[in-house]
């Protein structure tokens, strides 16, 4: 008989982005099953599961639903007999080690794709952080997608170095090169589209905009520089999820229209972001930065913060330039130098994308997870 793999998350979007493909190769060889708040297939339209399985699981902490989740979780593991149960996210890693411990299925695995603790204080940080070690010390195989991530969690008590690893070089699901594959012609067609001329300097931005991710150093560096270089352009996509956009306003050198464009969530990046020269991730806090290896595998250069996580997405000096955490002069010094410097731009973009090509290909990261199942499993 098949043995039988159980993924938990908390949404849909988490399996969709992140574990489709590696579903999809496993179910080659195993019976797959999906639980998680996902109330029909419907939001889960192309992976291959066996089964899915739908229960109260809140991103939030919420006691009474968080109970209840854990008994519907418990009781679904107690009659499925799982020989190995797989978590992704912190409130679904949580209720997946206590219903799988006390369900006694042997095999474990939980996924740690970043901290939200990181940058906390107090009771928050301290609760949160109290989380992840539950889970690593219930579950007894322990994933993290980056090795900068995972000495972070080891230096702060939270999983040992002989319980956990890192597949491959990290990221927990690569980059479909396909997907993001340069082309002159679509970066002509995305310009033309965004009415940038070709003397232009596109700087871009992807994903949520948050204090977190570094955004008001961002425009602050971006206003020090467009104010001398005209030539210069921000253009940012993601969830305006705080309305920073409307504080624009305050940096009286960013016009919208003449050097600055918010374009909003993008369901294909690969296409969108050819448009720009320049990739900013001046983040806080990352598990791992998918969308800065998913910019160099487009050929573009990128600058990230020194961070933990982001610092095993991009090599220093090879396929981008490195700032301070919440520093804006750090930022601004990086951001003019490849402003000024097309040359240095294209080699970093060609290092960036001879990199992702070799360690982190979605094809790459797939094979490492079915390695790591047939291991476990055989």
């Amino acid at each position: 008989m098949r043995k039988k793999i159980c993924f938990v998350v908390a949404v849909s979007p988490t399996a969709n982005s992140f574990l489709k493909n590696h579903i999809s190769a496993l179910s080659k060889y195993y019976d797959i099953y999906l639980a998680g708040n996902i109330k029909s297939v419907d939001e889960i339209p192309e992976l291959k599961v066996q089964g899915l399985f739908q229960f109260d699981v809140q991103r939030e902490i919420k006691i009474q639903k968080d109970i209840k989740a854990l008994r519907q979780l418990y009781r679904y593991f107690k009659r499925m007999k799982f020989d190995a149960v797989h978590s992704v996210s912190p409130k679904a890693g949580l209720t997946t080690a206590i219903a799988a411990r006390l369900a006694g299925i042997k095999h474990r695995t939980h996924i740690f794709t970043g901290q939200v603790w990181a940058t906390r204080h107090g009771v928050m940080r301290s609760l949160l952080k109290t989380i992840d070690w539950v889970i690593a010390h219930l579950d007894n195989h322990i994933l993290v997608d980056g090795q900068s991530q995972r000495q972070f969690l080891i230096k702060n008590g939270v999983v040992s170095e002989s319980k956990s690893r890192v597949l491959g070089a990290g990221s927990i699901s690569g980059v479909k090169t396909e997907a993001f594959s340069p082309s002159s012609e679509v970066r002509n067609q995305m310009r033309k589209e965004l009415n940038l001329s070709s003397e232009k300097v596109v700087f871009s931005f992807s994903g949520r905009l948050n204090k977190e991710k570094g955004i008001y150093e961002l425009f602050d560096a971006f206003n020090n520089i467009v104010h001398n270089h005209p030539e210069a352009f921000l253009l940012i996509f993601g969830w305006d999820e705080n309305k920073l956009v409307d504080e624009i306003s305050n940096y009286p050198s960013i016009i919208d229209g003449k050097n600055f464009h918010f374009y909003g969530f993008t369901p294909t990046p690969g296409i969108q972001l050819q448009a720009c020269d320049v990739f900013l991730m001046p983040s806080y806090r990352e598990g791992f930065g998918s969308s800065v290896i998913e910019a160099s595998c487009l050929g573009i250069p990128v600058i990230c913060s020194d961070a933990y996580g982001i610092m095993d997405a991009m090599e220093d000096g090879v396929t981008g330039l490195r700032c301070k955490v919440a520093d804006t002069p750090s930022l601004q010094s990086a951001m003019e130098t490849l402003l000024l410097n097309k040359e240095l731009r294209q080699q970093l973009g060609s290092n960036g994308r001879k990199m992702v090509l070799e360690k982190f290909d979605g094809d790459v990261i797939t094979a490492e997870w079915v390695k790591y199942y047939h291991q476990l499993l055989n």
